[in-house]
């Protein structure tokens, strides 16, 4: 086995067995201060539940990366094949916006703070990491459009990150959706960036997928009535969304040698698809029923099955294998047409797809009535 294979597996294991070591721990101090997510009319739990799970998942990925790092380069092998001085910018900042997204996350799930002041902070962020050099500046066609300049590039960098941040942290309602999610788009980029070769950018997947796999088990098969149930909480959700939008813009912008590779980036993308367009759905909905886009509501599409009448287990598992299917369905079309008419294609299965949901909850809401 290639060396480098032999590094990759000892992130995800220490950083698969840190999270096994820690997240226990994280729940006795969430029943010891009753730490507690208090269920309410838009949750679907009905019973206090720990929100702490999120914290281990920054110092995890941190320390795994830092160390694993530490060792190759001790060991004398390369970690990297692109400038070693762009690889440090981009994960000094990296770590800089982590950081404040941690806090921030800490600071909501501890004692609230206001939707206005996380979308500051996930500007300032997405801000960041387009300084490091992950703009984008080329659209390969999409809508018609290539090279754009930094004009353009600087904001919409900004903006796809916002939108990638909050995209997870909003579908994060329903036991193992969000970190099943977040698990296959992780899987996803670390093919990409092991057959690209940047073993850099695999190693974060790798470290990140490590930590979220312990952290699942306890959110989907924790009893509950037992005090082993845990939620990611905003601290997670916005470490994973922040994470994921960073990945997605460094598959954007460079393959072998920083070239565009329309696949790759198509099939990075189509991992994200799910909560990507669930978001542009709410939010449209809201404001068409005149209420506030970042307000909360039950409207996403974990609520919309459940209203259909499917059961709560069945939910998460369903919406993943739509998310898997997206990602076999467009990298099969890539073969045959462009980024432009594959995203239409997206958005038609998307819209008959909710048409279907619509379609199911409004027999299930009938039935009643006819009694």
């Amino acid at each position: 086995m290639p060396a480098a294979y032999k590094f990759l597996i000892c992130a995800f294991v220490f950083s698969l067995i840190s999270g096994i070591i820690i997240i226990p721990r994280i729940l006795v101090i969430s029943h010891k201060h009753q730490l507690y997510d208090i269920p309410d009319s838009r949750k679907i739990h009905d019973t206090p539940i720990p929100r702490l799970g999120g914290l281990s998942f920054f110092p995890t990925i941190t320390v795994t990366i830092a160390l694993l790092m530490a060792i190759r380069y001790l060991l004398g092998y390369d970690i990297i094949h692109i400038p070693e001085r762009i690889v440090l910018v981009e994960f000094l900042f990296l770590l800089a916006g982590s950081c404040i997204l941690y806090v921030v996350g800490v600071g909501d799930d501890m004692i609230g703070i206001s939707y206005r002041s996380k979308f500051l902070a996930q500007i300032i962020c997405g801000m960041m990491l387009a300084l490091s050099g992950l703009w984008i500046h080329d659209l390969n066609g999409f809508l018609g459009i290539y090279g754009i300049s930094p004009l353009v590039g600087y904001p919409l960098t900004v903006f796809v990150v916002v939108y990638i941040t909050n995209a997870f942290n909003l579908i994060d309602g329903i036991d193992g959706l969000a970190s099943g999610l977040v698990s296959i788009s992780l899987a996803v980029f670390s093919i990409i960036f092991i057959k690209e070769r940047q073993l850099i950018y695999a190693l974060v997947s790798i470290s990140t997928l490590g930590v979220l796999l312990p952290f699942w088990f306890y959110n989907v098969f924790g009893n509950q009535q037992h005090g082993h149930k845990l939620f990611m909480g905003d601290t997670g959700s916005l470490t994973l969304g922040f994470i994921l939008s960073f990945l997605t813009l460094r598959i954007c912008l460079t393959g072998i040698e920083g070239k565009f590779v329309t696949n790759h980036v198509i099939v990075a993308v189509s991992s994200l698809v799910v909560p990507l367009l669930d978001v542009i759905r709410v939010a449209l909905h809201r404001i068409r029923k005149g209420r506030n886009p970042f307000k909360p509501d039950r409207n996403h599409i974990h609520h919309k099955l459940l209203r259909a009448g499917m059961r709560k287990r069945y939910v998460p598992i369903t919406i993943i294998v739509v998310a898997m299917f997206y990602v076999l369905l467009n990298y099969f079309l890539n073969k045959w047409m462009n980024i432009t008419f594959i995203a239409i294609i997206d958005f038609a299965i998307w819209y008959i797809l909710h048409a279907i949901i619509n379609y199911y909850i409004k027999k299930v809401e009938i039935v009643p009535h006819s009694i």
